[in-house]
């Protein structure tokens, strides 16, 4: 297992949200969009956990690592801004976002968080 590590996508007008990795390919990827090398999956995808974590304190929620991935294109039903999903948390994987699987179609990777 890796070390985990820490990156943020910004969303237009919603500000940033900070994510954990613990995969060794998926820290790699996301290092890959910062330095501009990776210009095709630079969007997030994961699993929300309706809890605030330390090291994304702005949101009531964050994304379970293990269930983090990237894309490019993405089903509409997963996607939503950040703000909506916040005041939308308790029907998070009932009548919105099914599976609590959350993709922003905004979001975008844009630095690793020291």
């Amino acid at each position: 297992m890796a070390d985990a590590a820490y990156f943020a996508f910004q969303y237009p007008g919603h500000g940033e949200f900070v994510f954990k990795l613990t995969n060794e390919k998926r820290i790699a990827h996301a290092r890959r969009i910062v330095a501009g090398d990776e210009t095709r999956r630079v969007n997030v995808k994961g699993t929300i956990i309706r809890k605030q974590a330390d090291y994304n304190p702005d949101w009531d929620f964050h994304l379970d690592p293990a269930s983090i991935s990237f894309f490019q294109r993405e089903i509409e039903v997963c996607d939503a801004h950040p703000a909506y999903v916040g005041e939308h948390l308790d029907v998070v994987g009932a009548g919105f976002l099914p599976g609590s699987i959350w993709c922003p179609w905004g979001s975008r990777v844009v630095r690793e968080v020291g």
